[in-house]
């Protein structure tokens, strides 16, 4: 009898702890529950979507100028469309967002700025640094031309 008793209660926790494995986590008090970035779910944060089945052309670090990005920002840039379109990982975190902007397109360069959107007021947001594809599309193919990463923040009514 206590055998059955054991087997019935493991059988019991095994239930609810594989229950437990589908539910989200809570952020409680207001904040938003974290989502896949957008690389992730392959969904589009600047004007182009990246397409996660397409040849990624990875663009070699002798061709990156990250020297203004702060310490720690991704540094990690690819090609799709035939060159058209750069695909950069980017840097968001709590209620802000990013995207890719073109600054600059010459035969030597490519200047990319990520534009981070954070709003004023800030209100209650959560403390996670999310790590998005954004896209820029540019008047022509990178080929061997530099690119140049930036970025900047700017402050936007809350949404």
């Amino acid at each position: 009898m206590r055998r059955l008793h054991t087997a019935v209660g493991a059988g019991v926790l095994l239930l609810a702890v594989t229950a437990c494995a589908e539910q989200q986590q809570e952020v409680g008090f207001g904040g938003q529950p974290s989502v896949p970035s957008s690389a992730e779910q392959g969904q589009q944060t600047g004007s182009v979507t990246p397409k996660p089945t397409e040849q990624r052309i990875v663009v070699p670090p002798e061709n990156i100028d990250a020297t203004a990005l702060p310490k720690g920002y991704p540094r990690e840039v690819w090609t799709q469309g035939g060159g058209i379109v750069v695909v950069a990982t980017g840097q968001e975190g709590g209620c802000s967002n990013v995207h890719a902007e073109v600054a600059e397109q010459t035969g030597k360069k490519v200047r990319v700025v990520f534009v981070e959107e954070i709003p004023e007021p800030a209100g209650i947001c959560t403390m996670d640094i999310r790590y998005p594809a954004v896209t820029a599309e540019l008047d022509a193919p990178l080929g061997e031309r530099t690119v140049v990463l930036e970025e900047r923040e700017v402050k936007v009514p809350p949404k």
